[in-house]
């Protein structure tokens, strides 16, 4: 089986939204033995719309479009391909049945373009949406299949993954293969590779490969192979010896994030966290409330950006501050310590830094942070140079204040690498 993605949406060609549907329709082909062969973004034009399919039809057995599918007047996708497929919109009862009960379940009163959302191309096979109005379209011609799906991100991956695939594997067959993921933080691809040089080796011998998916402030190592017992056994030793390798920078697997690894382990303990944030301006405590649940370990957080509020909120000592200044081990240990006793917590993570672009100095450059995880026991604390750029700065700092959390709930010693 071989496929073609197209995205159609002019927001996509003027950088407006990131094609975020591409990339997540690639790795999920992947999953399922076959790699996307080319992807196209056209715009939101009938003819090149036209000209994308009979381009890919002519390379490729299926092809996944995204996007063109609401009810307005400039997506154009559905009618577009009403005509390539030489037939007519015909109103669909089950559709209009669902789309009707959408809207009632909101309180929102249904207008004439929301019931046109219901006329689908007779002869195509309905893809149900159950997250949104517009359904996707399945049409099989000539041993090749048109899939056409919303461009709204949670819409498209629900069809697809519930509606789509099964259909694909019930045509095509299934080359599944089979992948866990490892994610890292701290470490980057580079000093991965180095001290797993002789594990990739063995994987190769054994017919396992072994891809590193690099992102801001976290790597993530896929290991694939074949969908048997075997690698399966295989896949399992080569991450338990990973995990006995890299304790202080693996954090978790598959679609954990570090926030929600975090949660279960605060959660198991019984424990409550808090923050008093400098440089991050409460973004690691945004990070922590982006997990469903996160109320029940999380308390709050002391966002003391300028100095007089470290000093008369926080507690943090004045003599202190004036001589070694906001960002240094000193006064990071004093944010930690009064935020855990303030908040009333179990553990508080405090953050000072100089993010930049500017602010540094020859002693304190831009990029340098210090971060302090204050518990029942001790205050450990850490300074990390980043770099120069201001989001990637605070994106790193969140990152490493978590995982610096991580350890220190698990008792890992972060001085040993």
């Amino acid at each position: 089986m071989k496929v073609e993605v197209i995205c159609i949406g002019d927001e996509l060609l003027i950088g407006q939204t990131i094609n975020t549907n591409a990339t997540w329709i690639g790795a999920e082909f992947v999953k399922q033995g076959v790699k996307v062969e080319f992807c196209t973004v056209t715009k939101d034009i009938k003819s090149d719309i036209v000209n994308a399919i009979d381009l890919a039809l002519t390379r490729v057995d299926v092809v996944v479009i995204t996007g063109g599918l609401g009810p307005t007047k400039d997506d154009i996708t559905k009618h577009t391909l009403t005509e390539y497929f030489n037939t007519e919109l015909e109103i669909d009862q089950e559709v209009l049945e669902r789309v009707t009960t959408f809207f009632k379940k909101r309180g929102r009163n249904m207008l004439d373009i929301n019931i046109q959302q219901a006329a689908m191309p007779r002869g195509c096979k309905v893809l149900s949406n159950d997250r949104g109005t517009a359904s996707g379209m399945w049409f099989d011609v000539n041993n090749q299949v048109v899939i056409s799906l919303p461009g709204v991100p949670y819409e498209m991956k629900h069809i697809l993954k519930e509606r789509g695939f099964p259909l694909l594997l019930e045509k095509f067959g299934s080359k599944a293969l089979f992948q866990r993921t490892l994610h890292f933080q701290g470490i980057g691809e580079s000093y991965i590779a180095d001290r797993i040089s002789d594990l990739e080796e063995q994987m190769l011998i054994d017919n396992l490969s072994l891809a590193y998916l690099p992102s801001v402030g976290s790597v993530r190592l896929r290991l694939s192979g074949k969908l048997n017992l075997s690698h399966k056994e295989l896949m399992s030793r080569y991450i338990l010896e990973m995990y006995r390798r890299f304790p202080t920078y693996i954090f978790g697997e598959e679609e954990d994030t570090l926030s929600e690894v975090i949660g279960r382990i605060l959660l198991k303990k019984n424990l409550i966290l808090g923050t008093v944030e400098s440089c991050t301006g409460g973004a690691v405590s945004s990070e922590v409330v982006r997990v469903p649940g996160s109320s029940k370990y999380f308390q709050g957080s002391i966002v003391s950006y300028g100095n007089d509020l470290k000093i008369n909120l926080v507690g943090v000592d004045k003599v202190d501050l004036e001589r070694d200044g906001a960002v240094s081990e000193v006064v990071v240990k004093q944010m930690a310590l009064n935020g855990r006793r303030q908040l009333g917590v179990d553990y508080c993570i405090s953050t000072s830094g100089i993010t930049g672009p500017s602010g540094g100095s020859e002693e304190k450059p831009v990029g340098l942070v210090w971060i302090g995880i204050a518990g029942p026991e001790r205050v450990t604390t850490k300074s990390f140079l980043f770099g120069d750029f201001r989001e990637r700065n605070i994106r790193m700092t969140v990152l490493s204040a978590l995982n610096l959390l991580r350890c220190e709930l698990l008792a890992i010693n972060t001085e040993k690498k």
